[in-house]
């Protein structure tokens, strides 16, 4: 935080130098526009919130709200000053400025107060209202609030934008008996006829996107390590569980936060390090400063948790803590820049997990974690780039994804390669100290790097960051040469600067090769003599759509098993999935050399990702009569994973896997033994969620007496938040259609889509290949509804809407009805529409490569 003296100078130097060239009224459009954001920034200053709540115990009765305001006002024209706050009209009661109450407009949704109703200098507003609920996710005995990215003005006046930093003091009245968290450090309270008033002392500058509280009934947890007290507030039911669990979960907080501190120098930047596990939370996590909000599930871990779920949870943990120092103390200017905060806590939790797993290669881990799913997106039409332009706030939403999420941090390794890990380590640091408590752009930062180096970055962040889409890199045979080249699949010769480790295998030993890739092919001379495969993604790193010449490919496809570096393998199944997937390579010649790799592979990594695209391909490119003709091979193949001699964590995801891909008669009699405690696997205990995951597996295959099956596994749920779960997917499992349908039509009421990932399972059920024929119906009026699911959502929800509506589809018909939406709706907003190609992508390829399907989805 800058010294108070060194502010007041700034704000002394706002008020005498505004004016001359005043800008026009700030305009008042739905959302946060960027002009409005804009006219806000240049003449509002320091903001202060105390926010008052209320909050019955009943959650049908609405939370009174307070709001007091204190700020610097700088506009010498007198515009007026534009708080946002959803449906002003209906719950404003009064607005009062300096202690006067003012006459004030509702528009859209903001509160225009007169300028004239303001002094240059500070000044005081108080708001009196009722808060909204769409972004205090209320239960019936705990609530939370989320705010990102645009969502605090869905339920309290704010100003929000991420570029006007402020401070918040928390004031909560609850019933008596729950427990409060909020961002700031708990300060005093006092208890009146069966409520309690908690007032939290003020924040640091914080944007409004990461203001927050929970409220509820929750079980409070501490420990303290290395003198920092860590709080944990919980509801899970399991003693068990939690003190399996509650050891780890507080080392891997306490081991991230040292090694941020070490990797920045700079000790944590706020005042306190709570964390609340919620149960069916909208995402991972978030990253509130003392506050931070977790799904439940996602830290408390079964006891047959699988290694990808153990690694999953470490680097959850170290990606929330990561933003305290990454979007959090320094903030991006504008959600533009929202990738950046994402890449570094991904980039910085790929760094903070290797202590801890230290029997784990984790080249290979950061390879499977980022380069399937960001390819699962840079392959399609929809693609995007990992910096977009952003004119409203409202549409911050649709940014998010695999591209700045698993993308970004493959470029953000490949800038550190580029520039040396040292330099980049020191760069980072300058941007960090240079902007605590402010907020900075991508160009902020790649300025102060290119100062510390050779490279031109600028040129090279043109087309990483800027661009959306792959290189399309060949390796051809010429002679006795080997020939590396790029091209631009969109046809726009874009040429993607990257350095590539190009393994070249000879009668089983292998070769690499340093290949600096430019807008020429490189030659490496003699490298085809005797040459049995040349793969150009040697070290996991190199990023692309790589088109194997058919001698490799074919050699991979039969020989992968036997390579013996795990990276180089691991890169080989990611680079012959994508040859199936854009045609080059048969899926049912993939999937036999698959399943046959499940025998003999060990590393886990790898294992996990071979039963990913075994489960992908069975389902998703093979008709009908093919899967039923592998059905009983990968039965077993599976089923020895899970019963053989691999490491519990390794068994357990064969195990879950297997409920996945039974289908026989006696799979599906298998299903029905574990689900009963008729029949188990050694070492592998079966959870509450794993029954429960069961019945439904049960259910989806048609079994006859499915409803007793449900019965018997709801009766069984002892914790009352997944039981609350269970009740509402069950519809979804349905065997009558006219249930399902119904199901889906309540989803036209948002608020039965109010606790997202219980709508997305029910969503999966509806929409599993199994149900697929019966439920093709369904895309188009999903597809209707997807503008109202982004207004109303969070931010991943609209593009798991689409997921899990087109994920078990294949068929042209499904496909045409895609493409028709999209061929009828040219007025969809462009970044939705990009959405819907996504989704999309995968129904298009299962229908060209199964049925011959000809259309394109555009």
């Amino acid at each position: 935080m800058a010294p108070t003296r060194c502010r007041s100078v700034l704000f002394l130097a706002a008020v005498l130098t505004l004016g001359c060239d005043a800008p026009e009224p700030p305009p008042t459009d739905l959302g946060v526009p960027w002009e409005l954001a804009e006219h806000r920034r240049r003449t509002i200053l320091e903001p202060r919130y105390v926010v008052e709540l209320s909050i019955p115990r009943d959650r049908t009765e609405p939370i009174e709200g307070r709001t007091t305001l204190l700020m610097g006002w700088t506009d010498r024209e007198g515009h007026p000053v534009v708080l946002d706050f959803m449906a002003p009209g209906e719950r404003v009661r009064t607005v009062s400025v300096n202690g006067r109450e003012v006459a004030w407009t509702p528009e859209n949704d903001h509160v225009v107060i007169p300028g004239d109703a303001f002094e240059l200098g500070t000044n005081e507003i108080v708001l009196e209202y009722t808060a909204g609920d769409e972004a205090l996710n209320r239960n019936d005995d705990f609530l939370y609030a989320l705010f990102v990215p645009d969502r605090a003005h869905f339920s309290i006046p704010v100003f929000d934008q991420p570029n006007l930093k402020g401070t918040v003091e928390w004031v909560v009245e609850v019933p008596q008996g729950w427990k409060v968290v909020a961002n700031g450090p708990r300060g005093e309270s006092t208890v009146s006829d069966g409520r309690e008033r908690i007032r939290f002392r003020a924040t640091r500058p914080l944007p409004t996107y990461l203001f927050a509280f929970a409220a509820g009934e929750f079980d409070e947890d501490h420990e303290v390590v290395d003198g920092r007290v860590l709080r944990m507030f919980h509801r899970e039911t399991d003693e068990e569980k939690v003190d399996r669990n509650r050891e780890q979960i507080f080392q891997l907080h306490a081991r991230a936060l040292e090694f941020l501190e070490e990797y920045t120098g700079i000790p944590y930047p706020f005042q306190k390090f709570d964390f609340v596990l919620v149960p069916s939370f909208q995402y991972g996590g978030m990253e509130h400063p003392g506050s931070i909000l977790y799904r439940s599930d996602g830290l408390m871990l079964d006891e047959t948790a699988t290694q990808g779920q153990l690694l999953g949870r470490a680097s959850l943990i170290a990606h929330e803590t990561a933003h305290m120092w990454f979007g959090d103390l320094v903030t991006m200017n504008w959600f533009d820049d929202v990738w950046t905060k994402e890449v570094f806590a991904n980039f910085m939790a790929a760094k903070i997990v290797q202590p801890s797993f230290p029997e784990v290669d984790h080249e290979l881990r950061f390879l499977m974690a980022h380069h399937p799913s960001a390819y699962g997106v840079d392959r399609t039409p929809g693609a995007n780039a990992i910096r977009q332009p952003l004119e409203n706030l409202r549409e911050a939403g649709t940014l998010y994804g695999a591209i700045i999420y698993q993308k970004a941090p493959i470029v953000m390794r490949q800038l550190e390669a580029r520039v040396g890990r040292d330099t980049f380590r020191d760069g980072l640091r300058e941007y960090l100290a240079t902007f605590s408590y402010g907020n900075a752009t991508w160009p902020d930062l790649i300025a102060i790097l290119d100062a510390r180096s050779d490279e031109d970055l600028a040129a090279w962040s043109r087309v990483w960051v800027e661009e959306p889409g792959r290189p399309r890199i060949e390796v051809a045979r010429d002679g006795a040469d080997v020939v590396v080249g790029q091209t631009d699949p969109a046809g726009r010769a874009r040429v993607w600067p990257q350095r590539l480790e190009v393994v070249l295998g000879r009668g089983g030993a292998v070769v690499r090769e340093t290949v600096d890739l430019g807008a020429d092919p490189v030659r490496l001379e003699g490298a085809a003599v005797g040459l049995d495969f040349a793969l150009p993604n040697g070290s996991g790193l190199e990023y692309g759509e790589f088109v194997l010449d058919p001698a490799s490919r074919d050699h991979l496809v039969a020989s992968t098993s036997a390579l013996a570096d795990p990276v180089v393998r691991g890169a080989a199944w990611v680079s012959l999935y994508d040859q199936v997937l854009e045609g080059r390579l048969a899926p049912a010649t993939f999937l036999d050399a698959a399943v046959a790799a499940l025998a003999t592979e060990r590393e886990e990594l790898i294992l996990s990702r071979l039963l990913g695209y075994v489960g992908s391909a069975y389902w998703g490119l093979l008709a009908s009569d093919e899967r039923s003709a592998r059905a009983p091979g990968l039965e077993a193949a599976v089923w020895a994973g899970a019963t053989g001699s691999l490491p519990t964590t390794a068994r357990s995801a064969f195990l879950s896997s297997y409920r996945g891909v039974a289908l026989t008669e006696g799979g599906v009699d298998r299903l029905r033994r574990l689900w009963a405690g008729q029949e188990s696997v050694p070492g592998l205990p079966l959870s509450e969620n794993d029954r429960t995951a069961l019945a439904g597996a049960l259910a989806l295959r048609g079994v006859p007496d499915a409803a007793s099956i449900l019965d018997a596994q709801e009766e069984a749920i002892d914790n009352p938040d997944r039981a609350a779960r269970f009740r509402f997917v069950r519809p979804s499992l349905s065997p009558d259609p006219g249930v399902r349908e119904a199901f889906f039509a309540s989803l036209a009421d948002p608020a039965n889509r109010e606790r997202e990932p219980w709508v997305l399972a029910g969503l999966d059920n509806l929409h599993h290949p199994l149900r697929a024929e019966a439920s093709v119906g369904l895309i188009r009026p999903a597809l209707e509804m997807l503008e109202e699911v982004q207004r109303t959502g969070d931010i991943f929800f609209p593009g798991r809407w689409l997921d899990a509506t087109l994920g078990g589809h294949a068929s042209p018909e499904a496909a045409d009805i895609v493409q028709s939406f999209l061929a009828e709706r040219p007025d969809l907003p462009p970044r939705l529409r990009a959405k819907v190609l996504q989704a999309a992508d995968g129904v298009a390829r299962s229908a060209r490569i199964i049925h011959g399907w000809q259309g394109e989805i555009r």
